[in-house]
């Protein structure tokens, strides 16, 4: 895991990245600003398990790709995840909380994660170990509306004039963040790249 001192601010944006894409550049470039972070992690994991992985580059190519579109020396790439063999956020949430006591994390994650993410292993767990920023993504702006996560957590949700509070409040806790939205996608790219 990257390094960090007590009482940093620090993002976790997970994904497969595969490949990774100015639309990821641009969700990480949101997060840091609009929360004030001091750090943000990029994390390629080894996979998704809701994903087909048969297309599924290898880790060393995505972490490598990933650190040549990175925005800046806030954002650090690990793969962590793959070394400590983890491969649901839910343990990589409590993993990550054990080990750095005294730094306030916050789940960054994509509008277009929304409609599925009570489908993720311990959704209600992930989304009450760290406060969460959903960063709005092209055709997902009304995501958070009518998600099983959004109505269930709709007491936790704060305004996102306030996101730069987000990091240092308790879970459960999240806000939807508009801004510049890329249509960039890692499945669309893969299509193109084979001629679909």
């Amino acid at each position: 895991m990257p390094y960090v001192e007590r009482g940093m601010s620090v993002g976790l944006f997970g994904g497969s990245f595969n490949p990774p894409h100015r639309g990821h550049e641009l969700v990480a470039e949101i997060a840091l600003r609009r929360l004030g972070l001091d750090q943000l992690w990029w994390m390629v994991t080894p996979g998704n398990p809701l994903k087909n992985r048969t297309d599924l580059a290898s880790l060393e190519e995505r972490v490598e790709l990933s650190r040549q579109l990175a925005p800046g020396p806030k954002v650090k790439v690990t793969a962590f995840e793959a070394a400590h063999n983890l491969h649901y956020t839910a343990k990589t949430l409590d993993f990550v909380k054990a080990r750095n006591p005294g730094i306030h994390f916050v789940w960054i994650m994509g509008a277009d994660n929304l409609k599925h993410f009570h489908l993720w292993q311990d959704w209600r767990g992930i989304a009450e170990t760290f406060p969460i920023a959903v960063i709005d993504r092209p055709g997902s702006t009304l995501a958070y509306l009518s998600s099983k996560m959004a109505k269930t957590y709709a007491h936790a949700r704060i305004d996102e004039e306030d996101a730069a509070v987000l990091p240092f409040l308790p879970a459960p806790a999240w806000t939807f963040i508009h801004g510049p939205r890329s249509s960039l996608s890692s499945s669309a790219i893969r299509s193109e790249r084979a001629g679909i």
